[in-house]
């Protein structure tokens, strides 16, 4: 089974919304925290989040599935594995050793991508890993992320014309 609805019976089941106090990657405090790391190394709730991405995308012509690191790649890889589209890797900056990349996997000149997240909450942080894709040639129309936390991400993908289709929402989870 993968629809939406299993997707948040599973993420319930596995505590995955936690509340009290946290500072998110934004910098923005919340009262509540989605760990998403604990789910996305699970592989029921893996292979779910794989096959709803893969159901949205299959009567697309994509070149490639992207996720930035850390949290993206495991649903990037599964997304691949599903799909059978070659995976990109987006480092959050280029490492000072060996090749010195920033995107893992061979993007060509023109490759259509889309790209997956985990979280979002400004969207900023997968903004600039598409912003990588583009700078090397690639094309990005779609981003796809498990939970959006509603606090201006898919505004700000409208404004970059992509369009983010979150999974769930947070107000869908509670």
């Amino acid at each position: 089974m993968s629809n939406k609805d299993y997707l948040i019976q599973i993420l319930k089941e596995n505590k995955v919304f936690e509340k009290g106090d946290f500072t998110l990657a934004s910098g923005k405090k919340s009262n509540y925290y989605v760990n998403m790391k604990k789910a996305i190394t699970n592989p029921e709730i893996l292979s779910t989040i794989a096959k709803l991405i893969t159901d949205k995308i299959s009567d697309d012509n994509i070149d490639k599935v992207a996720g930035p690191a850390l949290g993206a790649v495991p649903i990037a890889t599964a997304v691949s594995l599903e799909s059978r589209i070659p995976l990109l890797m987006i480092r959050k900056e280029k490492k000072g050793y060996g090749t010195s990349k920033l995107i893992e996997g061979e993007l060509c000149e023109g490759d259509d991508v889309i790209v997956v997240e985990d979280v979002t909450t400004t969207g900023g942080s997968l903004l600039k890993a598409i912003h990588a894709i583009q700078d090397n040639g690639g094309n990005v129309s779609r981003a796809f992320v498990c939970v959006d936390r509603e606090e201006g991400a898919v505004e700000a993908f409208e404004d970059a014309n992509i369009l983010l289709e979150p999974l769930i929402s947070v107000n869908e989870f509670f």
